[in-house]
């Protein structure tokens, strides 16, 4: 969720709702070397923002708006693009066809010099400069980011929305071919090289990435995903690397890696529990106060719009959002409108103390959707917020899923436990070696425990037992 809290679960359109479409890249083309019809993607997308947030850091996002000029200006395609920083902890960076590149925080975080965001930046960049996306495609591809409630009733989908949900957040926009993405690898290359950054580091960060992979052992990151990385992928960013470099004879080329990472210093790290998180089973919001179980085994994804938990197949969704209105009748026939049902069945309730209503409906098959949803929703009034739980499930199988829409419902109550109100987020700390050591040494100096110091290791593009020499700059998380 986004760092600015009076954002949080405000009441939504709720776009969950929209059945889903997906949206196929086009086939990969020569970046133009005339300038034609340049693309007007100087404006974060709003959709963009709504789901993910906007990093609330004034200095990186100049920052990445200075470097990603820069880049533009000397592309074979310039135009008025934008470069934004989304507040997510999934490592991805994503361009949208309308001419706009979005870097999480995550992302940011893992980056060990400039030389590396500069690669991934070009990269990007390179995949609107050889328009590898369709400008009409840009809105069917933002309505595909989240878990879709639509779709749940999809059987063609059914088993993405698990998938979605198994990755947290479907940051990746589209999914290009090989052919795309070594097109936007050699475009990296030329593009960084050009404005003076060694683009052999783009290629160490490839590596990065693939540890965290092996680290975590069961996914692959969202920049992995949505970005095939084949086996030589690495050799050949190095080989190409290489080359650009050759034709440039003896210039020297720029790394910046003490001024890259001083500017991330203080950067938020994984997720932000002060907008949410679950642990145990449950999901606790120490911001907005208040606390709600999870069903057994399901995903769930958190978002500034909405709390979103699939069951693992795909077979049933709930989500919980905010919803408009100035009681809980009217919120309800808002929630009804949007969601596409007449509701029935309504009955006033007290969920631990609060005023609800529940209701359900049948939501009308579509085009997309051959199979019309059954919907369960409780509506909750907590001081002057109203929330909303949206079960959905095919008609054949709701009986199977109502019982644990409804004791997730039932289990929301007001979160008064100090541990939970109190928790922090992590932050990336700088720290410089005093004396020569290894990087094992030196982060257990610092603090970090034991079953951290690998997943340090990979944050700072090392190995624990690589010697740092002393004055070395280093990345520690911490609180």
């Amino acid at each position: 969720m986004t760092a600015l809290s009076h954002r949080l679960l405000r009441p939504a359109a709720l776009l969950l709702l929209l059945p889903l479409v997906s949206a196929t890249p086009a086939a990969p083309t020569k970046p133009a070397t005339t300038v034609a019809a340049p693309l007007q993607g100087a404006k974060p997308d709003p959709q963009v923002i709504a789901q993910f947030g906007l990093y609330n850091s004034p200095k990186l996002q100049a920052y990445i708006t200075q470097q990603g000029k820069r880049m533009t200006a000397i592309s074979d395609r310039p135009g008025d693009y934008g470069f934004t920083i989304v507040d997510s902890p999934v490592i991805n960076a994503f361009a949208t066809p309308d001419g706009h590149v979005y870097f999480t925080r995550g992302i940011m975080a893992y980056f060990n010099d400039e030389a590396q965001f500069t690669g991934v930046l070009g990269h990007e960049l390179g995949h609107i400069t050889a328009q590898h996306g369709k400008k009409q495609q840009t809105r069917s591809t933002l309505s595909s980011l989240g878990m879709l409630l639509g779709s749940v009733v999809a059987p063609r989908v059914m088993q993405s929305i698990g998938g979605i949900a198994q990755q947290v957040v479907g940051l990746g926009m589209l999914k290009y071919s090989r052919g795309d993405e070594n097109q936007a690898d050699e475009l990296g290359v030329k593009y960084s090289t050009k404005v003076g950054y060694d683009a052999s580091h783009m290629a160490t960060f490839f590596q990065t990435l693939e540890r965290t992979e092996a680290q975590s052992g069961n996914s692959t990151p969202t920049f992995l995903s949505t970005h095939p990385n084949s086996a030589d992928r690495y050799q050949r960013v190095k080989q190409l690397a290489a080359q650009a470099q050759q034709s440039l004879g003896k210039r020297t080329l720029t790394v910046n890696r003490d001024s890259y990472l001083r500017s991330i210093d203080g950067l938020a790290y994984g997720e932000d529990p002060r907008q949410g998180f679950v642990e145990n089973n449950v999901f606790y919001h120490p911001d907005l106060k208040f606390r709600f179980p999870i069903p057994t085994g399901w995903k769930s994804q958190n978002s500034p719009e909405q709390f979103q938990m699939a069951e693992p197949n795909g077979k049933a969704i709930l989500a919980f959002t905010g919803v408009p209105g100035s009681s809980l009748d009217e919120a309800a026939q808002t929630l009804a409108k949007q969601i596409g049902i007449t509701a029935g069945n309504v009955q006033r309730t007290t969920i631990n103390g609060l005023p609800a209503l529940t209701f359900e409906g049948d939501q009308a098959a579509s085009q997309e959707q051959s199979t019309p949803a059954h919907v369960l929703s409780y509506v909750i009034q907590d001081g002057k917020s109203i929330f909303a739980f949206v079960g959905l499930a095919t008609a054949a199988t709701f009986g199977t899923y109502a019982p644990q829409f409804a004791s997730t419902a039932q289990g929301y109550q007001r979160l008064t436990e100090a541990s939970k109100l109190n928790r922090q987020s992590e932050h990336i700390r700088i720290k410089q070696v005093k004396t020569a050591t290894t990087l094992s040494q030196a982060l257990t100096a610092n603090g970090v425990p034991s079953k951290r110091l690998e997943e340090e290791a990979i944050l700072n593009g090392m190995a624990l037992t690589d010697r740092l020499p002393a004055g070395l700059l280093f990345k520690v998380v911490g609180k």
